[in-house]
């Protein structure tokens, strides 16, 4: 038995580390930053998000993951003054009087900052980002934004006490896996107050060239990983809201995976929703707004996979704060 649960671990560890290189989210949906940095500064205010996801319960060596992440709008003429028709108070983006009054983002900056680590048995993966966008109204509902990240990742494996017939495989170097190597990502996204379509991709530079005793050799460190997304807002009713999600995720070398996800929404204080993911599982997902500055929210995936056997599924929770919130939003005005 101990055997069977070994491989099951090392098998979806490979899978995650040569297949789509960073960790996945169930709940991308309340923090698309994470995969697109053109959503830097997408809020009137600073958003800060704090991560962990649980993967697979009860499985020894199962992973987990862990992040932080910040962005924030540069420009006075959307910070400092009104950027919607609506009073400083802010109004209920799931109404469809929201809807009716939204007007296009004054042209702005973003900047923002992200740190994800995850280990997985022996093996512990972390990625730091610096991200920059900027967004554009082009008509009188309908934004652009364009945004870059740039910054490192580096995987380690702790060979510590590992045994192997070949002990020169260079999977077991320390000195090869611990290396730091650059991070680069690119990414749009076009949103308005009732749709949104995003483009991105991430760990752009992979490659790095080596030449010992005249030979030159290529060595493929990351692959690189590309995410369509996108979500439409349909009212049931003034104050309840139904927003229907999609993510395509594809890494080199790796098959496609998909991500549909269903969240209804009441007001701007709690909603409630559920997911599926290819060949993975199926989720279900609740949060709720705490006055002006909290958001929480938790996911828990029951694993459809091989693993179902040995896994009781996966928890996830998200805290949000919104900094600098001096319209007093609940919640996020330009995101769903």
């Amino acid at each position: 038995m101990k055997i069977y649960l070994s491989l099951l671990v090392f098998l979806a560890i490979g899978n995650f580390t040569y297949g789509q290189g960073r960790p996945r989210t169930t709940q991308y949906i309340f923090n698309n930053y994470l995969m697109n940095p053109a959503l830097s500064g997408i809020d009137n205010y600073i958003d800060v998000k704090m991560g962990y996801r649980n993967q697979w319960q009860g499985l020894e060596g199962a992973p987990e993951t862990f992040y932080v992440s910040l962005n924030a709008p540069i420009g006075e003429e959307f910070i400092r003054s009104s950027v919607n028709t609506f009073p400083g108070e802010g109004d209920n983006p799931m109404s469809r009087q929201y809807v009716n009054s939204f007007m296009s983002a004054e042209p702005h900056h973003g900047v923002g900052f992200y740190a994800i680590t995850d280990k997985a048995g022996r093996i512990r993966q972390t990625n730091v980002n610096a991200t920059y966008a900027y967004h554009l109204g082009l008509t009188e509902v309908l934004n652009l934004a364009v945004g870059v990240s740039a910054g490192f990742s580096s995987i380690g494996i702790d060979v510590a006490n590992v045994k192997v017939p070949d002990i020169s495989d260079p999977l077991l170097s320390a000195d090869y896996n611990n290396r730091i190597r650059p991070d680069l990502g690119l990414g749009m996204w076009l949103y308005s107050p009732r749709f949104f379509v995003g483009l991105s991709g991430r760990q752009l530079i992979g490659k790095h060239t080596n030449i010992e005793d005249g030979q030159q050799t290529v060595e493929q460190y990351q692959q690189p990983a590309f995410y369509g997304t996108l979500g439409y807002k349909f009212f049931l009713s003034e104050d309840i809201a139904a927003i229907p999600s999609g993510l395509l995720s594809y890494a080199l070398n790796s098959p496609a995976s998909i991500d549909a996800n269903l969240k209804l929404a009441f007001r701007d204080r709690l909603w409630m929703g559920g997911g599926f993911r290819s060949n993975d599982s199926y989720s279900v997902t609740a949060g709720f707004n705490v006055g002006y500055l909290l958001n929480l929210s938790y996911s828990y995936d029951f694993t459809t996979s091989p693993l179902r056997k040995v896994s009781s599924g996966t928890h996830e929770i998200v805290i949000g704060l919104l900094l600098n919130n001096r319209y007093k939003l609940n919640c996020s005005q330009r995101q769903f």
